[in-house]
């Protein structure tokens, strides 16, 4: 039987983690720079930004410099302040986290036409998530000459109350989500919703099966390294999948802009009108439609 605790086998749990990062941190960067243009669009004014953008970028580049940060962490051969390194990549990496499920708050409260008690219910649940993700210190480490920063503690209790909270989070966002447009027959028939529903969909099972494989190692307990050794896996794949999500939302709905400026706005939101006698009819439903859609929120 394996000796979690022993020194060797910290040893070697650390140098998986070592590699794991280094994988993240090449697949995190294949995809900043494959979505690059789209950061670049909405900088230089090609493309108008919102304000809930904000927590697509914070997200985007918190966990960039969360994964520098612990890059360097791995590969310091100088003694440095290994505690604050490891304060900055939490910070860090906890915003990315709390962005991710934000970005799909924010399509759900639109999906459901910025409702009031949905509002200010959702409101309520991303104050407390956020009041977990800056708790406190979870991660603590120091440095070891001929090792180099070496994880020495983890609050396993304030993980995975974290961890949970945010699976519960993700599922009650995507409920509300699908709810909506369960009962909605005409959002059924829009091409946009049925893109927000897939993405939502395809985001919720992604980030549930990695928060749920990284609540698996903190509620086990074994040493400091395997508890904290699915978080970065988790933050990594809930803010791509998150990002992805918004971009694609916002370029649906900027491919999709003449919808609301001309007489083909009906054919290419789906809705077909075989007689142009019925202009009112044309408006009505056009209307009626854009009042549905939550393409104002990116």
């Amino acid at each position: 039987m394996v000796d979690w605790q022993s020194p060797a086998e910290i040893a070697r749990d650390g140098q998986v983690f070592s590699n794991l990062v280094h994988c993240l941190l090449g697949l995190y960067l294949w995809e900043l720079f494959t979505s690059l243009k789209f950061d670049y669009d909405i900088f230089s004014r090609k493309r108008r930004f919102k304000w809930p953008m904000i927590f697509y970028f914070l997200g985007r580049y918190a966990l960039f410099c969360a994964l520098l940060g612990i890059t360097i962490s791995l590969n310091v051969t100088t003694e440095i302040n290994c505690q604050l390194l490891y304060v900055f990549n939490q910070i860090c990496g906890n915003i990315s986290i709390g962005c991710a499920s934000i970005n799909l708050s924010f399509r759900t409260i639109a999906v459901w036409s910025q409702s009031l008690y949905i509002t200010i219910g959702i409101t309520i649940v991303i104050l407390g998530h956020w009041g977990l993700l800056l708790h406190g210190l979870i991660v603590h480490a120091s440095w070891v000459d001929g090792v180099g920063c070496v994880v020495t503690q983890t609050d396993n209790k304030g993980l995975t109350a974290l961890f949970i909270y945010t699976m519960t989070f993700d599922f009650i966002v995507m409920c509300l989500t699908a709810w909506k447009l369960a009962v909605s027959s005409q959002s059924t028939q829009s091409r946009l919703v049925r893109l927000i529903f897939r993405d939502g969909l395809f985001y919720f099972f992604m980030a549930f099966a990695v928060n749920t494989v990284a609540t698996t190692f903190i509620m086990l307990n074994l040493n400091p390294v395997m508890s904290v050794i699915g978080d970065v896996p988790a933050a990594v794949v809930s803010t791509i999948v998150a990002s992805r999500a918004v971009r694609r939302l916002s370029e649906f709905t900027s491919a999709k802009a003449e919808v609301y400026s001309g007489r083909t706005a009906a054919q290419s939101s789906g809705f077909a009108f075989r007689s142009k006698k019925k202009p009112d009819g044309v408006h009505v439903q056009v209307n009626h439609i854009s009042t549905q859609l939550p393409v104002e929120v990116f």
